[in-house]
């Protein structure tokens, strides 16, 4: 699969799964929703109910920015499976132009963010590397 397939299948995607890394050194996945903005990935932490506010993903990302962002597709015709991995740095925003960017991306992907739209942090992955597979019959 080429880069632009690869961003026109992650374009598309409704849901992804962040992978971090604890500053212990373990795996931390967690399933977001996103968008593409200004060639980057940009994810918000939004208002559903959490157990707290200073989410593991974010304590993450403050102690190592690699991150990954994962999004599939399964299909019992197994010829129709696919995959595309985004690898890159990481941040944390809170305010400004840019987290008011990913706040209108996310509300122009998602119906749900219309009338509530997040309120939280944005993380923005930089695209270092993208790569994929599809199946085939």
């Amino acid at each position: 699969m080429d880069r632009a397939e690869a961003l026109s299948r992650l374009e598309r995607s409704p849901i992804a799964h962040l992978a971090t890394t604890r500053p212990d050194g373990g795996p931390h996945l967690v399933p977001v929703t996103f968008a593409l903005d200004a060639g980057r990935i940009a994810h918000m932490v939004d208002d559903k109910p959490k157990s707290t506010t200073r989410l593991q993903r974010l304590v993450n990302i403050a102690a190592n920015p690699r991150a990954s962002l994962l999004v599939d597709h399964y299909n019992d015709d197994w010829a129709r499976l696919w995959w595309v991995r985004v690898d890159g740095p990481a941040q944390v925003v809170e305010g400004g132009s840019e987290w008011e960017a990913a706040r209108a991306a996310l509300s122009s992907k998602y119906h749900h963010y219309q009338d509530r739209p997040p309120q939280g942090p944005a993380v923005f992955i930089t695209i270092d590397k993208i790569t994929g597979w599809v199946g085939s019959g």
